[in-house]
């Protein structure tokens, strides 16, 4: 019980319980490392002691020691005392950040998408103070190494300290320049929900309601503001909470009651959740084709609406899908796009151009194993066996989620001779 109510804690607390440090001691590291080491004393005491009347305050007081002696180690106590002694308005401005969560969380957000950060520092920044993602998992979301990434994350926090850039909602005429950086962090934050990890878990539906929960208070926002790209900010908005909730909306089908993966043809879709497929549908019929990042996002859109709009998997019109994900592929140049349209061609019965379209995936995408897995699926098909085995083997070995390795494992044995 201790156990899943520090979880439940650190997935809806981290992000303000953050705000607030960093907006007492002024000092990204230091709010972090305290908060991380607020909940390992709470994993290793609370078993034990049970849990407090107020999580929160009782992770809130450690993380506030912890802070304390890591400015003693430093040794600059002198230096941070005035940090620690509370004026009038450091009493202000904290209890800001520790009021609305919605407020708190929307501060750190958009200082995590401050300009002066390069974009993809501003998302893994975001990803890491935000919702606390460990940093390796961020690694993998951006296709890049743990120690790539942790620099990236130490320089931007450098960054925000040398400019010395406040935890403070933005004045008007300056938000703008935050929302694209909100925005794709916010895909990122859904995407991690959907991309297994190193664990054997192969969703975490609470990552991905997160960031949908995210992208209504970014709404709430902007709502009502006239200027130009505000309107266009909310366009990508009404974009993309579309497509989170299509996609969202099949979360209860995505694994089977043994934890197993189960693909889009084989889920119930009694389970899905109608009420958000017909809220994304209806976002999505209010934007219109265009260009740029807005176009990219409606279009993932319309291909999730058509995997939604019917009953039956064999009632899905491939070749319409085949056709979004080519001017999907020439917008972005993505091989992950490549990868999807692969799968469409395949679907719609072309089986040769769906191999053809997967060569040279392997060096674009070198650690991935979806790579090898479809490539595996797609020589199974034509009866390749020996290929098709080799092909999953490789994907086995790069795969670190332990469903999904199960998954290929078992394909692998009802395969083989």
């Amino acid at each position: 019980m201790s156990e899943e109510r520090l979880e439940r804690l650190y997935r809806d607390d981290w992000g303000r319980l953050l705000a607030i440090l960093i907006a007492r001691y002024r000092d990204l590291d230091v709010a972090e490392e305290s908060l991380a080491d607020a909940f390992e004393s709470a994993a290793r005491t609370w078993p034990a002691s049970g849990v407090p009347d107020s999580p929160a305050a009782w992770v809130m007081t450690a993380a506030q020691r912890s802070a304390l002696d890591r400015f003693r180690r430093r040794a600059t106590a002198a230096r941070a005392l005035p940090l620690l002694v509370s004026d009038a308005r450091e009493q202000t401005e904290v209890r800001e950040a520790a009021g609305p969560l919605e407020d708190s969380e929307l501060r750190l957000l958009l200082l995590s998408c401050h300009p002066a950060l390069a974009p993809n520092a501003q998302a893994a920044l975001s990803l890491r103070l935000l919702l606390g993602i460990p940093t390796v998992e961020i690694a993998r979301l951006f296709l890049t190494s743990e120690a790539t990434m942790a620099a990236r994350i130490t320089r931007a926090k450098r960054k925000i300290h040398s400019a010395g850039i406040p935890l403070a909602m933005p004045p008007d005429d300056r938000l703008s320049e935050r929302l694209t950086g909100a925005l794709d962090t916010i895909y990122l934050c859904f995407t991690a929900g959907y991309a297994p990890g190193f664990g054997d878990d192969v969703l975490r539906a609470d990552l991905s309601g997160e960031a949908i929960r995210l992208a209504r208070l970014l709404w709430s926002l902007m709502m009502g503001r006239a200027d130009g790209s505000a309107r266009q900010a909310v366009t990508h908005l009404r974009a993309l909470l579309a497509l989170m909730l299509l996609q969202h909306a099949r979360r209860r089908a995505r694994v089977n009651a043994a934890g197993e993966l189960v693909l889009l043809a084989d889920q119930d879709r009694s389970l899905w959740v109608r009420s958000e497929i017909d809220e994304g549908l209806s976002l999505l019929a209010t934007v219109a084709p265009g260009g740029g990042r807005v176009e990219e996002v409606r279009l993932q859109a319309e291909i999730a609406s058509h995997h939604m709009r019917v009953p039956h998997p064999r009632d899905t019109d491939w070749p319409s899908i085949v056709r979004l994900y080519e001017r999907l592929e020439t917008l972005t140049g993505s091989p992950i796009v490549r990868l999807n349209r692969a799968v469409a061609v395949a679907e719609s019965g072309d089986l040769e151009r769906a191999l053809l379209l997967l060569d040279g995936l392997d060096e674009w995408l070198p650690n991935s194993h979806r790579v090898p897995a479809v490539r595996g699926e797609l020589l199974a098909r034509r009866g390749d066996v020996a290929g098709a085995l080799e092909q999953w083997a490789a994907a086995l070995d790069r795969c670190r989620n332990g469903a999904e390795r199960d998954f290929l494992a078992e394909r692998i044995r009802d395969l083989s001779p």
